[in-house]
Order: structure tokens, then C-alpha cells, then sequence
């Protein structure tokens, strides 16, 4: 099967397109490495013609209107012309039309935007990968000192397992129109005290102090009430937060 991985140089779309390679598919990975912008529309057209699906994972967190809102439009626009449309497959964020953080804002928007396309598509959402919830976790510890945000949490997620579960979908059943598949999480919900107390442990110190601050705002409002938790359909699986830590240093991160 021939499918276009966007952001296929990024973390997650280097492994979407292992995963499709592993299975024997033809992944093509599309990204400006590669000659193709979704910014500016640049090299679409080429990349996309005979792709029977595209696993959509380009993102740009700090200007998230360029490239997940519009340049889902451009997606979207350029599936629709193909006599065959493509089965778009978007990795979005769970709780993201539940808090008002602009990123999560702009995945939500990109979602409707693929709603109303008329073009095949489904949506998945998953929670934050063990990455990401280290970087947080590291950020919000200093010297002995664990800070928390009211009572946030995570479920984090495994990218490699995320990207398996993607090209499942991709490679699976086309649905007529939109389609939300299943939320995507890891196996354990854990506060961030217990993620920073992982990384102190992993790097052999004594547990942190932890001191928890209110929530500000609507965004950590939105956190402590832990709107990026997803309900208990979701598909939960891939290691643990202290087993992906045992293979991934977090780069980056102290574990003070």
C-alpha cells in the first residue's frame, strides 16, 4: 500500500514510516527535508499523487496555525481532487477540544477542518508521550523540589506503539467520510510527583520534596482537572513510564 507520511522526519513520523516499511507497505515520508511544505502548499501535489492513504503527524507547536490548521486545509483540499481519495489519517490530542492552550486549540480546529473536508478521514487521539511528560516533569523540579499544578496528570504513551496503532488504522478499513478511532494511551495514569520521583530514582537520588502550587488560568485549570486523561474505552498499551526510561534518557532533562 502506498502511503504519505507528513512530518515523516519527525519523531513520530520516523516511526509511522518504519512501521509501514516493516510490514512491507511503501511509505513515503513528506516533509521540507524532503521537499514538501504544508505551510506554503510547496511539493503537495507532487507527494501526494497515487497515495491510497496518508498518515497526516506534521505539527508545529509554536506556530500551530500554519501547518495543523491550514496546512490540513491544504491536505485535505489536495485529497479531494485525487479520483480516488486517499484515507486521511490525523494524530490529534486527547482533551484537546477540552482545554484552551493554543496548540490544543489549533489540533481541535484541524480536526473540524478534516470533519467538513468531505474526504476520508479519521482522527486519533493520543495522550503525550513518555517524552514529553519527562521534559514537563523536569522543568517543574528544582534542586530536591517537585512543583505540581494542582492535581495534573498523565497517562503518557509510548511513541513507537502510537505509531503501530497508526498505521493499523491507515492500513485498515477506509471510512466513508470522518471517523474517530479509539483514544490512544499508555498504561498507567501517573501525577507528576510520581513522574519526577521516576526520574530521580532512575538516576539514583532519593525522592523529591513536593510542593503544590493552585492552577492559573484556563490552561492549567484545564490540566488539573485532567482533561488530557482519557475515559476508560480507550486503548491503552507499550511500556510503562519507568520501562521506557530504562532505554531513553531523557535528553535534556535533570533528574535533580
Amino acid at each position: 500500500m502506498r502511503v504519505l507520511v507528513t512530518g515523516g522526519a519527525g519523531a513520530l513520523g520516523r516511526q509511522v514510516v518504519e512501521e509501514l516499511r516493516r510490514r512491507g507497505h511503501e511509505p513515503r515520508a513528506a516533509s521540507r527535508r524532503f521537499g514538501v511544505d504544508l505551510a506554503t502548499g510547496e511539493g503537495l501535489a507532487a507527494a501526494m499523487a497515487s497515495a491510497e492513504a496518508v498518515v497526516h503527524c506534521a505539527t508545529r507547536p509554536q506556530r500551530p496555525r500554519v501547518v495543523d490548521v491550514e496546512g490540513t486545509h491544504r491536505l485535505a483540499a489536495e485529497a479531494a481532487k485525487a479520483l480516488v481519495m486517499p484515507h486521511l489519517v490525523y494524530i490529534s490530542i486527547v482533551g484537546c477540544d477540552a482545554n484552551p492552550y493554543p496548540y490544543y486549540r489549533a489540533k481541535a480546529e484541524a480536526e473540524q477542518v478534516l470533519a467538513l473536508s468531505g474526504v476520508p478521514a479519521t482522527v486519533v487521539r493520543a495522550t503525550q508521550f513518555h517524552s514529553l511528560a519527562a521534559a514537563v516533569a523536569g522543568a517543574l523540579t528544582l534542586g530536591r523540589v517537585a512543583l505540581t499544578l494542582g492535581d495534573m496528570a498523565v497517562q503518557p504513551v509510548d511513541a513507537p506503539w502510537v505509531a503501530s496503532r497508526l498505521v493499523d488504522v491507515a492500513t485498515g478499513a477506509r471510512p466513508d467520510g470522518f471517523a474517530r478511532a479509539t483514544d490512544l494511551a499508555g498504561p498507567e495514569l501517573l501525577t507528576m510527583a510520581e513522574v519526577a520521583s521516576a526520574l530521580r530514582r532512575h538516576a539514583g537520588k532519593a525522592a523529591p520534596y513536593v510542593v503544590r502550587l493552585p492552577p492559573v488560568g484556563g490552561t492549567l485549570r484545564a490540566f488539573s482537572a485532567r482533561s488530557n486523561i482519557p475515559g476508560p474505552e480507550a486503548q491503552t498499551g507499550g511500556p510503562t513510564f519507568s520501562q521506557w526510561l530504562e532505554d531513553n534518557r531523557p535528553r535534556g532533562v535533570s533528574a535533580r
